[in-house]
């Protein structure tokens, strides 16, 4: 084949000639093709011809070229326009214009693809942004002549007024601030004309696509459905932030409505009011115009949800599914608009009532989708009218000033009576039904009532639902306490007479179980401090006493045995703890009846069937902590009796482990009311039985003294779920102790008596001491020599367990009830001989306790740094430190190291720090670096935790172990970040504050032993213990973790201070040149976009600070691959012209860009770029927006056109 020769250029010079045949040339361009002559003239178009570009794509663009390589050509041009647009002289821009435009006359043709039209129509759009208000002006009426020639020219006009204010209501970082604000002025300007073109079109269309529908014209009719469609898009694109008023003078608002009833449109149609219905009201004199106009849209939105809900309870078949989901997105809009602009109506005593009403009939629509969509607004409205004054930001009935507002919401609430709060509250209640229980013969009572809708996917949704509607019943209890407790308590009632006459039937137990978080919730509110029960009048606070006494009094009668009754009582019981503390004389009751259903349950364990009992005498036990907690003081005189009981209850053996040590943690929190001595006596009896068996040396030396001891102890299940409950019930009573969250000042924590006295204080080093040996005999069962020489079950109750697989992928558990009890699993003290199962529990269970017990004892103070030997501490957590799964160290460095931290007694971090630290860190860095490399180089972190795992596809075991590898890096920043907080390093003061704005005399810098004492970061220098943390620092900015880069940075932070503030010439010359240039690496990974800012932060400070102390701050900077010396030498000019860090931060960040060729990721602007695509339909939609079903017998619509 000869060579061919392109045709004349269009802009520019003449294109050179190619030896390829242009066919073959542009398809390989298109396609991506890596022919060398390609290659070339790809580098040619980066390179800057973009002339190239323009002439090919206009050539591309033609009708002898496939549709896949006109819509490349389409968007090559789009990018010119929107990126090069500059590159050419004002001539050539005329030039490429005109031929944009009469692109349009060539695509206006009916076998012409929708998607080349549109691309046409937004390369127009793209010139017309580009050259501003004249091209427009100019423009205009050519456009409105264009589009009265035919349906596919309109469709094309349309197209184009769609693509023009695209750059207002979507972000784009290449449209400058200026231009972005004339676009707006210049469109707002032209709206008179816009709008009105805009209705013109869309009532034309419409009539004339129903006309020649009516003349069976099929063909012409879809054009004419076609423009309507590009019409109500265009609308679409100035809904957000057109005037509505001017919506309203065009007609827009009512022509969207009328198209409501299109069933071919009405999904387009109501895209337009979802986009005005939450538009903010303006302040100003135009809000009058504002209010009609939004007046008008609650009256098109009614008169659809009007006929519908009447429609709905007369004659519910009638309605078909695709009416279903238009009503969904109605309710939506009706929603939307009252949320945001309730107030316009809020006035008008005619529309408000019935528009409420409305709200109330979605919201008990037995279709749930449709319900679903009304709770937001009533949980709204609700929280709204509920709330202070002061503390509304943004208020349903906001108006001009707090008068109006508060005026507004007591009109709102006249009409938000009784009956309206009565229905809301019926209709949530078989809402609670969780989905997971329910029954058939459950489901059968609701009939066509829904309780969810396979659209809204996950339990998680679900469940997010549930709670919006507790908070809604809430705010309904809080509202109208009086009609909440009758309701709550009318259908308890019923559900307790249906369950006596038929005690077995599962279906009103799933009811009962039901409604306890309902209860809890009512209760809660009617009886909290804030809602001010204590000062209603006596009228209410009589009727509320009465209804609650009365529901009280028949939970009391009730005489369940069966386990699954007494679970659900005992919750119901608890539920009732608000109510309790202003009803005192109620209290024995109710505790004498908890202990009856627990001793009317059977105590024998090692039966299977009996675990239902087991299970519900835990809740029972669960039941004491809770009522502890909200009866407050009304339990107090009741501690003896309850004493008494307990004592009785173990003396007999009728109380297992697992249950005194609940009742134990609620006699804690019943002393924690009484006050330090009151604490001390329950600690004191609670412990000191424990302490004889714990302290004592047989046990310890039989099982604690070696690894193996441990294997011994496993035969031994008696012992060993002994050990387990002191150490959980350990952690119960440190939890529980009544000490606050300490507060961790160095300054305070370095005084002898900074620290109160806590009344767990004197117990704790009888309680560490054999625990210590616990967790180091733990931690030696993973040290490969003792690991192989292990039982075969013992080896596999070490692996990581299903539940840990599970939530380390993100899936769920079927095999763990939701909701279950604690220790239900745990507390198999008794059976004979424990399993691989019971093993991994209590390997868990000791250790998450454990950690918890040691973290906790460090926030005592001196009774734990002062007290305990930290080489047993340090033996204990850090001998097998190099043998532990990365999980565990994790777990270790969260709930231990982290806590040592933050409340370690300055006088006592040479002690401490140093015998903990320096391992951890070693071998943190060690093997976090290890599995770094591994992940980036190979794809695999080949973390210690699943090398055991056999089952299982390799690609689940590569998310285990990136997922197991990042949440040990985190922490492990995490814990530098502690180390690096302000109030563990009060000696270093800010630069700026230091005085240090730029350049200074090296004469006021200090020694590195100045610090040591104020910082613990210059403590952990000066020791010596940082270095394997400077290594982590070079390293964590490679990682591509940004998470882990936000945490250690702060630690950054520190030592570029202490570098600037010191002269330690070995850490200024680290921060000058290794931390430099690792910050700079790490900018170059996109995933650490989100600190970026703080990374420019530190090289502005490392460069303006210590440039003239060394030179590696600008050898770092001269070695970047696209830096000139006059580059560098032009920013320290910049800088010395400024003392503010806001202006050089900017500088440096430019000048590293201009360094690497932008080639910077994490300081790529995240661009929203303005990318042309298809109009998709509503995504909740399973088909497209202009099918519906058509019926035989009904008009003919234009679903048989589309």
């Amino acid at each position: 084949m000869s060579p061919k020769l392109l045709p004349p250029p269009l802009i520019g010079p003449p294109l050179p000639t190619l030896a390829t045949p242009p066919s073959l040339f542009l398809i390989l361009l298109l396609l991506g093709i890596n022919h060398p002559i390609l290659i070339c003239l790809k580098l040619q178009i980066k390179a800057g011809d973009i002339r190239i570009l323009a002439n090919t794509s206009f050539l591309l663009v033609k009708r002898n070229w496939s549709s896949e390589i006109r819509l490349h050509a389409f968007k090559m041009l789009q990018h010119l326009v929107r990126l090069r647009w500059d590159e050419l002289s004002p001539a050539e821009h005329k030039n490429f214009a005109n031929l944009s435009i009469d692109l349009m006359s060539e695509i206006a043709d009916p076998c012409e693809n929708w998607a080349l039209k549109s691309q046409t129509a937004a390369l127009v759009a793209e010139i017309i942004r580009r050259e501003g208000l004249n091209l427009w002006k100019e423009m205009f009426p050519s456009l409105v002549s264009l589009s009265s020639k035919g349906p596919i020219q309109a469709e094309l006009v349309s197209m184009i007024l769609r693509w023009l204010p695209e750059d207002i209501t979507v972000h784009n970082e290449d449209l400058e601030g200026d231009r972005r604000r004339l676009l707006l002025r210049g469109l707002t300007e032209s709206l008179p004309e816009i709008l009105p073109l805009l209705y013109t079109l869309l009532e034309t269309h419409f009539a004339a696509a129903l006309n020649e529908a009516g003349r069976n014209q099929m063909e012409i009719a879809k054009l004419h459905a076609a423009t309507v469609t590009a019409t109500l898009n265009a609308i679409n694109a100035y809904a957000e932030w057109a005037p509505l008023s001017d919506l309203a003078d065009a007609g827009i608002i009512n022509g969207c409505g009328f198209l409501l009833s299109a069933p071919d449109f009405r999904l387009h149609a109501c895209e337009f009011f979802k986009l005005v219905s939450p538009r903010k009201r303006p302040i100003d004199a135009s809000a009058s115009k504002f209010d009609q106009a939004t007046i008008t849209i609650f009256q098109i939105l009614m008169n659809i949800s009007r006929e519908f809900l009447y429609r709905s309870a007369s004659n519910p078949g009638s309605i078909d599914e695709g009416e279903y989901e238009f009503v969904e997105y109605i309710c939506e809009n009706m929603v939307s608009l009252g949320t945001y602009n309730l107030q316009s109506i809020a006035g008008d005593s005619s529309i408000l009532p019935l528009y409420l009403e409305q709200m109330l009939g979605f919201f008990r629509h037995f279709k749930f989708a449709i319900h679903f969509q009304s709770v937001h607004f009533w949980l709204v409205l609700m929280r709204d009218l509920m709330s202070k004054p002061k503390s509304s930001s943004h208020s349903v009935v906001s108006s001009s000033g707090s008068g109006d507002v508060e005026n507004a919401k007591k009109k709102i609430l006249s009409f938000v009576n009784d009956d309206f709060c009565g229905a809301i509250l019926e209709t949530s209640f078989p809402h609670m039904l969780k989905r997971e229980k329910i029954l058939p013969e459950t489901a059968l009572s609701l009939g066509a009532l829904e309780l969810w809708s396979d659209d809204f996917e996950g339990k998680g949704e679900f469940s997010q639902y549930r709670s919006r509607l507790l908070e809604l019943i809430r705010f309904v209890s809080s509202c109208k306490p009086l009609i909440a407790a009758a309701k709550v308590s009318e259908k308890i009632d019923a559900i307790i007479k249906s369950l006596l006459v038929s005690p077995t039937q599962n279906q009103d137990l799933t009811l009962m179980d039901s409604m306890q978080l309902v209860l809890e919730n009512i209760v809660s509110t009617v009886f909290d401090e804030s809602n001010d029960f204590a000062k209603a009048n006596a009228e209410v606070q009589f009727s509320l006493q009465r209804t609650f006494e009365g529901l009280l009094k028949q939970f009391l009668s009730l005489k369940w045995t069966e386990p699954a009754l007494v679970e659900v009582l005992s919750h119901y019981l608890d539920a009732m703890g608000p109510f309790l503390k202003y009803s005192s004389d109620a209290v024995g009751s109710v505790i004498n009846k908890l202990f009856e259903l627990l001793t009317s349950l059977p105590i024998a364990v090692k039966d299977t069937s009996t675990f239902s009992a087991r299970r519900a005498r835990l809740q029972i036990c669960t039941s004491f902590i809770r009522i502890a907690k909200t009866a407050d003081k009304s339990i107090l005189p009741h501690m003896k009796g309850i004493a008494d009981t307990i004592g009785c209850l173990q003396r007999e053996g009728c109380l297992l482990r697992g249950e005194h040590n609940l009742l134990g943690e609620a006699f804690l929190v019943m002393a924690s009311a009484a006050g330090i001595q009151q604490q001390q006596e329950v600690l004191a009896w609670l412990l000191e039985p424990l302490s004889q068996e714990w302290t004592h040396s047989e046990w310890q030396d039989k099982y604690l003294s070696e690894p193996y001891g441990l294997v011994y102890m496993f035969s031994e299940p008696q012992v060993m779920w002994s050990s387990f409950h002191s150490v959980t019930f350990f952690e119960k009573a440190l939890k529980r102790s009544g000490m606050k969250k300490a507060n961790w000042n160095t300054e305070n924590s370095s005084t002898l008596d900074s620290t109160p006295i806590n009344p767990i204080a004197p117990h704790v080093s009888w309680m560490l001491t054999p625990l210590l040996k616990l967790l180091r005999a733990i931690h030696s069962l993973w040290s490969p020599s003792v690991r192989q020489t292990l039982p075969g079950e013992i080896q596999a109750a070490m692996i990581m367990s299903d539940v840990e697989r599970f939530t380390l992928l993100g899936e769920g558990n079927p095999k763990v009830p939701k909701g279950s009890l604690p220790n239900v699993d745990k507390s198999k003290e008794g059976y004979a001989e424990p399993n691989e199962s019971d093993i991994r529990n209590w390997l868990k269970g000791i250790r998450d306790s454990g950690y918890n017990v040691l973290g906790l004892s460090t926030t005592i103070g001196d009774s734990f740094f002062k007290t305990m030997d930290v080489h047993s501490v340090a033996f204990a957590l850090m001998e097998n430190i190099q043998s532990m799964e990365f999980r565990h160290i994790r777990q270790l460095v969260h709930s231990v190291l982290i806590p040592l931290v933050k409340h370690c007694p300055l006088d006592m971090w040479e002690i401490w720090l140093e015998k903990l630290l320096h391992p951890l860190f070693v071998h943190a860095q060690q093997a976090l670096s290890c599995s770094w490399s591994c992940l980036l180089q190979d794809g695999r972190a080949k973390v210690p935790d699943v090398i055991e795992i056999v089952s299982g596809s390799d690609l689940k075991l590569e998310v285990m172990e990136e997922k197991i590898l990042r949440d040990l890096t985190r922490e492990t920043c995490s814990l530098l970040s502690v180390i690096a907080s302000p109030l563990l390093n009060p000696g270093i003061p800010s630069l700026e504050q230091s005085g240090h704005v730029s350049r200074f005399d090296t004469s006021s810098l200090k020694s590195l032993d100045t610090f040591a004492s104020s910082s613990m970061v210059g403590f952990l220098l000066k020791h010596g213990l940082a270095l394997p943390t400077l290594r982590m620092c070079l390293e964590a900015f490679t990682w591509t973790d940004g998470e882990a880069v936000t945490k250690i940075s702060s630690y950054c932070s520190v030592l570029v201070a202490l570098s600037i503030l010191t002269n330690h010439s070995e850490l200024v010359e680290f921060v000058s040149r290794d931390l430099f240039s690792s910050i700079i690496q790490g900018l170059a990974l996109e995933s650490n976009a989100i600190i970026s800012a703080d990374l420019i932060a530190l090289c502005r400070e490392i460069f303006v600070y210590l440039c003239d102390r060394h030179p590696a701050p600008r050898q770092v900077l001269m070695s970047l691959p696209s830096i000139t010396p006059q580059d560098l030498l032009a920013f320290e000019e910049s800088l010395t012209k400024t003392l503010s860090p806001k202006e050089q931060k900017q500088h440096m960040k430019s000048l590293l860009m201009l360094a690497t060729s932008n080639k910077l990721k994490a300081l790529a602007a995240q661009k929203s770029v303005n990318i042309i695509t298809n109009v998709s339909t509503r995504p909740r939609s399973s088909g497209n927006a202009s099918e519906s079903r058509v019926d035989d017998g009904e008009p003919l619509g234009l679903a048989a056109i589309m």
